[in-house]
């Protein structure tokens, strides 16, 4: 049974706020979205105020990460505001929305990295900001409470651990993506900064 029905959503400007509202504790959190990327099946997820739930994480990830000391107030803004490297769920956003953008995975640097560009990563904040909200719940040891909810759960966006029958085609999107960008040349970034900008949030 799911009992983390959130009192509130919090958005990517919560979020990234001072202070922030998110605290530097282990926890399990919860992606909640108002616009479906195209594809993803929603039968069965659990909706709340027309938001669905499609993805859950968390922070550490003992584990599969025995050694992390991650919390859920650096993992969540990594998500809000970082890049497809560090984010599986802003790479499988992003990936499932390049048809959209127009962004798609890239090698960036040194080639040894992908994103989907600054621009890209900058356009998925606003889809982000617009569509995409977090709740979370402190628990010592999320790993353990992750493993029940997506055993039990329709949770279409998740792959480690996940049953669900979108699996096989997100990760065949993903893999191609990565095929994609290993075939085109690095984008160069030299001289452009990740950044947020004001004007791109606010159209």
């Amino acid at each position: 049974m799911f009992n983390f029905y959130p009192d509130r959503f919090f958005s990517r400007t919560d979020v990234m706020s001072r202070p922030t509202p998110v605290p530097a504790v282990n926890g399990i959190y919860f992606w909640w979205f108002k616009e479906i990327p195209p594809g993803v099946p929603t039968e069965g997820c659990i909706i709340q105020d027309g938001y669905t739930l499609l993805y859950v994480g968390i922070s550490p990830d003992k584990k599969g990460k025995p050694n992390s000391r991650a919390n859920l107030r650096q993992r969540i803004k990594t998500h809000y505001s970082g890049n497809a490297e560090g984010s599986t769920l802003r790479r499988t956003l992003g990936v499932l929305l390049s048809a959209e953008s127009n962004f798609p995975l890239r090698r960036v640097g040194s080639g040894t990295r992908t994103t989907f560009t600054h621009p890209g990563e900058q356009w998925l904040d606003k889809w982000m900001e617009k569509n995409a909200h977090v709740y979370w719940v402190a628990n010592e040891e999320p790993w353990v409470l992750e493993e029940k909810l997506i055993s039990s759960i329709s949770l279409p966006l998740n792959l480690q651990g996940n049953n669900h029958n979108f699996k096989p085609i997100l990760s065949a999107m993903r893999s191609k993506a990565m095929a994609e960008a290993k075939i085109m040349e690095i984008a160069d970034e030299r001289g452009f900064r990740r950044s947020v900008i004001a004007e791109l949030m606010n159209e």
